[in-house]
């Protein structure tokens, strides 16, 4: 600090020592620049705590905070734009899932649903980046540069009426060493800081309806994320039920050879059906579970569809409507017509 500035601060002391000391009462400032005061400095606070709690609601990891905030730091000093994001807790779930679902294999009904949460957690932090971005540029950047420069400027002036209401108390008190003239300046001066400090609080005050309309754009960034995040558990809930259909099926299948098929017991032989492949190889299939027999050759036509040949057997899970059945052949799942199949077991009802 120059000798300047230090001599200024030593005036400012010894002002604020002589009004404690002194018995004149201190010049009072009116009871609506005080509310005014009161209000902007409540609106300080409670900028300054959304500013940090809405950051931390964001990226809730303090240790991933700080690193971001040294790499953005740099990129500044360094001029590079490009910042590295927040790694999503919904990403590296759905990277473990993805790595673990893999290692299972495709023959894992395990962990082919991992691979579907995988990619589905996946899609919910490109989803949580989205938000990130979007409340950054519509709600944290705007709260920022009302912090960084409206309230600086009111706090400035505030300051700067503050030191100016010292030296006019103290120029009072001093009315037999101190001119007219002189007294007359220091309150021209007192009275303008006050002016300035009130218009910036009066301005910060009224036009607060900003600061409403970026809470509606957070709260919208808000919305939409958790409609696409419910969006994509639905489907994700709709995968997991159909692998629980196909699976429950498959594990219904009571696969016994020929031979076995001859010395069953009359009882089973009454409640099983017994059929041979189109082909006639292999061992046959005895069935206790809903169950249809081509009756023509069927080439899909669309995705989802299932195909097959006259004389396959087909595993139904469920009647989509009266035109279409939903079923199982050789591992695919897949909608096929239900006048192209004879049913051999009906589904339950």
């Amino acid at each position: 600090m120059s000798w300047t500035g230090l001599r200024k601060q030593f005036h400012k002391a010894s002002q604020f020592f002589s009004e404690k000391i002194s018995r004149v009462e201190r010049t009072k400032l009116d009871e609506e620049f005080l509310e005014l005061q009161r209000k902007t400095e409540v609106t300080r606070k409670a900028v300054e705590e959304l500013l940090t709690k809405c950051t931390e609601y964001l990226q809730p990891n303090p240790a991933y905070r700080v690193k971001l905030g040294v790499q953005n730091t740099m990129s500044k000093l360094t001029g590079q734009m490009g910042t590295s994001g927040y790694p999503q807790p919904e990403g590296l779930l759905g990277e473990s899932m993805l790595r673990c679902g893999t290692e299972l294999g495709e023959d894992s009904m395990f962990g082919q649903a991992l691979l579907d949460i995988g990619e589905s957690m996946k899609l919910m932090a490109e989803v949580k980046d989205s938000l990130d971005i979007s409340v950054k540029q519509n709600f944290i950047d705007p709260l920022q540069l009302l912090h960084e420069k409206d309230l600086k400027d009111i706090g400035y002036h505030l300051k700067k009426l503050e030191g100016r209401r010292l030296d006019y108390d103290y120029k009072k008190r001093q009315t037999s060493r101190i001119s007219g003239e002189e007294l007359g300046k220091a309150v021209k001066k007192f009275e303008e800081s006050k002016e300035f400090a009130r218009k910036g609080m009066v301005n910060l005050l009224e036009n607060d309806i900003e600061q409403v309309s970026q809470l509606a754009v957070f709260i919208e960034a808000m919305r939409d994320y958790h409609r696409q995040s419910a969006d994509i558990l639905l489907e994700l809930h709709r995968k997991l039920q159909h692998r629980i259909r196909i699976s429950t099926a498959f594990s219904n299948y009571n696969y016994k050879s020929k031979t076995t098929s001859k010395t069953s017991s009359a009882d089973s032989e009454k409640n099983q059906i017994s059929f041979h492949s189109s082909e006639d190889s292999g061992p046959s299939l005895l069935l206790n579970h809903p169950c249809c027999r081509a009756i023509f050759d069927f080439v899909p036509e669309s995705e989802g569809e299932l195909g097959f040949k006259e004389g396959d057997i087909i595993t139904l899970t469920s009647q989509i409507d009266e035109n279409w059945y939903e079923g199982i052949f050789q591992g695919q799942s897949g909608l096929f017509p239900i006048n192209y199949v004879s049913v051999l077991v009906p589904l339950p009802y």
